[in-house]
């Protein structure tokens, strides 16, 4: 092809180029998450993601669930922390649900977390008390397995505490301890 047939192809190929990337996209999958929560012993198994959509209903069964065990009070909670726990459950390949040792926090039970111990890592300005923070860990995936993947997809904090068995992730700035 010479150089003018192959200039007049680009041409007649930009409109399609410009299109958006959805318009090439294959369909996006449901995205299921299942949960073990291990202070109220409930369990969830939720498709909160159509594929396009996120599901308020579904949403709102995980609110609860994640609600702060202490005091009862729901919070909404950040979709994106949905969905670093859906990449993490496909990144480790887990067949278990995400066991959760703490989701969202409410002011006055991080306050007596953090008074507690100043070496307990509770955060005075929590991102639990915004719903964007979730401790857990997975019966099938070593807990290093579990904050590697974690630490992989750099989308947000990573807390590792492996004397407590659990690893703390959040859709806040990317840093790790």
């Amino acid at each position: 092809m010479d150089r003018r047939r192959f200039l007049c192809t680009l041409a007649a190929a930009a409109p399609v180029l410009a299109l958006p990337d959805l318009a090439f996209a294959s369909p996006v999958a449901p995205r299921v998450l299942r949960f073990a929560h291990l202070h109220t012993a409930e369990r969830l198994v939720v498709e909160y993601m159509d594929g396009t959509r996120y599901l308020p209903d579904a949403l709102a069964s995980v609110n609860h669930l994640l609600r702060d065990f202490r005091t009862g009070d729901e919070h909404v909670i950040d979709p994106q922390l949905l969905d670093l726990l859906h990449s993490i459950q496909s990144r480790t390949n887990t067949t278990r649900p995400f066991e959760i040792i703490s989701g969202y926090r409410s002011p006055r039970t991080n306050a007596m977390l953090h008074d507690r111990s100043a070496s307990s890592g509770v955060a005075s300005g929590s991102l639990h008390m915004r719903g964007q923070a979730i401790d857990i860990r997975l019966g099938d995936v070593p807990l290093r397995g579990l904050r590697d993947a974690a630490l992989d997809l750099r989308r947000g904090g990573v807390g590792f505490y492996p004397s407590s068995n659990f690893v703390h992730v959040d859709t806040g700035r990317v840093r790790a301890w």
